[in-house]
Formats: C-alpha cells, structure tokens, sequence
C-alpha cells in the first residue's frame, strides 16, 4: 500500500530530502512547523516528506484504532513490535526512499527521521537498507530488535551518522530506552550523536537547533 504524505519545500532547487516518520496515534502534520526551524539556509533547498502511518488496532492501547506503523504488543523492546508489520512498514518507506531517488536525489542526500515510533522504524529500516543514506535521526525513540542488529545492519550504513535525542523526564519512552539503544548502535561501530533535553515525551526549540545544525554538517551542499 502507498502511504499518503505531506511535502514541504525549504526552496528550490531541491538538494536533499528528509523523510520524517510520526508517533503512535499522530499523523504527518504533527511535524509541519519544524520545517521553518530546519531550514539549512544554503543555496540548495530541503524537502521535507511526512508520511501517514496507516489505521491499525494497537495491542498496548487495548485494541484502539489509531494511526500506528507496526502493532505495539508490549514494553520489551525486543518483542515489542509486530515483526510482519515492522518489516511490512520498512519496506514502505524503503519505497518512499525510492520514489525520491526516481526524482533525481541521490540516497547520499536522503534523511530517516523520526520520533517515537517514528523514530524507531526509522532506525529500523534505514539501519538496513542497501544504500548510503545521509544521515539517520532518531527523536525519544528506542532501538526495536537490538539484539538482532549486529546481524542485520547493512555494511553501507553502517557509517551513516545518526542523531538521537531524548528528553530526560520522558514518560512514555524513558531515557534509559533510548540510552539501551544508543549503546546498542555505538558497540555495533555507527557514529551517534546523543543529546539529551530537559523535556518530556516531546522536542524543543534546542533540539530543532541542534538538528538543523547536524543537517547542515551531514547534507552535503
């Protein structure tokens, strides 16, 4: 199936894309003010591509209808995803990841983001996928099937930067998650960058900072 998205364009011409995947239970507008934040400035614009996850039941949530990439069944972050539906969600956005290399931008030059559950099927997948992308960034996320990485994780991406951020009061996905995952990533050799806000399950005006900043060092305009 083809997810739906939203496009924002920071300016013409493109150079670099960013596909930026939501939450459990939000959808691709949750994001759409960031844009104006993130804008790297250059010559060369950004696109920025939000996604609709479909409508599914959510185990977690007592079976609630809601926009979800992949079921939540429980708290473990090894078991805590739906492996079909992780893997069917991946290669949805691995064809997202196509549709921009067919409009001309090379994978060099695409960004995984995401937050929460967004985040995680961004690590997921492009931790996996078969070409060099630009970067990786992860927002209060956590690493799904981390101990099957080091088994999985594609030689061509091994390398590609990746931000991770979390706030440390979250409640939703506490710190020590994203901080699991983290250590996860860096035994298996990817260059993290960790930043930490006193925040809750959310992003501030600090992290777009930051992010805008690490876009700028990693896209290569």
């Amino acid at each position: 199936m083809k997810l739906e998205c939203i496009e924002r364009i920071t300016s013409e011409p493109v150079g670099a894309v960013v596909i930026w995947l939501h939450g459990l239970g939000a959808d691709g507008t949750d994001f759409l003010s960031a844009v104006e934040y993130l804008d790297p400035g250059s010559d060369k614009g950004v696109k920025f591509v939000f996604p609709h996850a479909p409508v599914r039941p959510v185990t977690l949530s007592g079976g609630q209808m809601m926009r979800a990439w992949y079921d939540v069944r429980s708290l473990d972050m090894d078991g805590a995803g739906d492996v079909e539906q992780l893997n069917a969600a991946r290669r949805q956005i691995e064809d997202l990841i196509q549709d921009q290399t067919d409009a001309g931008i090379a994978p060099e030059q695409i960004v995984l983001a995401g937050f929460s559950q967004g985040g995680a099927l961004a690590l997921y997948t492009a931790l996996r996928y078969q070409q060099k992308l630009a970067g990786i960034i992860g927002l209060s996320t956590y690493l799904p099937m981390p101990r099957k990485l080091a088994d999985e994780i594609h030689a061509e991406n091994r390398k590609t930067p990746i931000f991770l951020a979390h706030g440390a009061r979250d409640p939703v996905i506490p710190i020590v998650a994203g901080e699991y995952g983290r250590d996860t990533l860096v035994y298996c050799g990817c260059p993290v960058s960790w930043n930490r806000y006193p925040i809750e399950h959310s992003v501030n005006i600090d992290e777009l900072n930051d992010i805008k900043s690490w876009l700028k060092l990693n896209l290569d305009f």
